[in-house]
This record gives structure tokens, sequence and C-alpha cells, in this order.
């Protein structure tokens, strides 16, 4: 697993300069910045790209090399990315909205930068507290080959990574899945508990977070689901997720 170094990547994410909150002329309406999952690309957040510009939003859907670089990299690869697209057409509030490995890059970036202007966050089947599917397939060469230094990093123990990033201390609201796809069937037993073939629905939590909510679909596909997606944009709007009527799901 590679080592984790947070007194020199602090030390270079400062030098990042921060978003100014001063206008610049170019609108005040909210950015939402989309953070793809580890082993995929952007295309696989269009559904939620065009949904938050529909409800009014700018959108930045970022696509950065998942399985090329550990998670110290890809975060302020990933993240700085989006906000300078954001930045580049306006100053108001900065949200998320992440699948899976997305969500550990924002929790990563903002222990280090404290954004003046965040919004707030959604993260769809993050693993937050790590996943035993990493744990129990980190040290196989196939598994490094398809997923990178980052899917090493993904592990559950208390000296990995995810451990060591501590509560969040922005606004929070995670959906994850219940569910799982058939071709994830022997993944899904590796995991204790319910889970969406990929993070258990107790490992998507984590201590902080704003809202949590569980929707019974699997890890690969979430966030192309209209009810993922209508419920990621409800909380950015209120701050929670929409309980006034249940949920359907596939």
């Amino acid at each position: 697993m590679n080592r984790w170094y947070p007194p020199l990547l602090a030390a270079l994410l400062l030098l990042v300069p921060l978003i100014s909150t001063a206008s610049e002329g170019a609108g005040d309406s909210s950015c939402v910045i989309l953070l793809h999952g580890l082993g995929r690309t952007d295309s696989s957040m269009s559904n939620l790209a065009e949904a938050a510009e529909a409800a009014g939003s700018r959108v930045a859907n970022i696509d950065y090399p998942s399985r090329s670089y550990p998670i110290e990299e890809l975060a302020p690869r990933g993240v700085r990315q989006g906000l300078a697209q954001c930045r580049a057409n306006g100053t108001g509030p900065i949200h998320f909205i992440t699948h899976s490995m997305g969500g550990i890059l924002v929790r990563y970036y903002l222990r280090f930068i404290a954004l003046p202007n965040i919004g707030r966050v959604v993260m769809l089947s993050p693993p937050n507290r790590g996943s035993e599917v990493a744990d129990e397939l980190a040290d196989w060469h196939l598994y490094q080959w398809i997923n990178g230094p980052a899917g090493q990093q993904l592990v559950t123990t208390p000296d990995g990574l995810v451990a060591q990033l501590g509560p969040v201390d922005f606004p929070l609201g995670v959906i994850t899945g219940n569910r799982h796809a058939f071709y994830d069937t022997w993944l899904a037993e590796l995991i204790p508990g319910e889970n969406d073939g990929k993070v258990s629905v107790a490992r998507a939590q984590v201590s902080g977070m704003s809202d949590f909510l569980v929707l019974p679909y699997s890890h690969s596909f979430i966030m192309q689901e209209p009810e993922a997606i209508r419920q990621a944009l409800y909380f950015l709007a209120h701050g929670r997720f929409d309980r006034t009527q249940e949920a359907q799901g596939d």
C-alpha cells in the first residue's frame, strides 16, 4: 500500500491559491463539481451533469486519471480542475457531487484547504471507511493492474489513508446502495452486512455527515439512477434528503 505523507502534501496544497470570494462579473449562480469514481470517466456522470444544469447550476464534470496515481496526487489534480472551471464562469457557491472514490478526493483535499465559498457535498456510494474488497484483493497483481495505486489505498485498516481523514466539517449528504449487480456477487460476499457490491452500507457513512440515505441500487450505476440524482440535487438545494415520498428503485 502506498505510504501517505501528509506534512509534505499539506505544504504543497497550501501553495494552491484559494478561490476568491470577490465578484468577477461573470454571474453568481452556484457551480457543481462532479467527480467520478475509480476506473470510470466523466461520461459516467453525464446524467447528473444534465440534471444539475437543468436545475440551473453551472457544472464542471471532471475527468481525471483515477487508475494512474495515488489519492494524494489525484485529489489536488481533480478538485483544482473543477475549481478552475467554476471560477472561470462565476463566483457563487461551489457544490460537489461525487461517485465512489471521488468522495475520498474531496475529503482529502478539504482536509488541507478551506474553500471560503463551499456549498454542499453529496457522495454516492463512497468508501468513507474503506472497503473489505480492497482488504482482500489489494495485494493481487490483477487488482493492482485494474485499479492502480489509489485502489490499494481504499483499505479499512486503522493506518490506512481513509481512516486518517477524520470526520467531515462541511455539509455532507451520503447516498449509498444495498443491491449488487450479478457480476459483483463474489465481491459482495466478501463484505459483511448490506452492501452495494463494493462498499458496505456501514462503511459508506462518516462522522460529521448531515444526512444519510440508502437506495436499492448497485455501486456501479447508482450515479445514473433517476432517484439518486433527484435526491442529490435536493440535498444541494435544501441540506437534507427528501423523505416525503418512498424512493422507488429498479
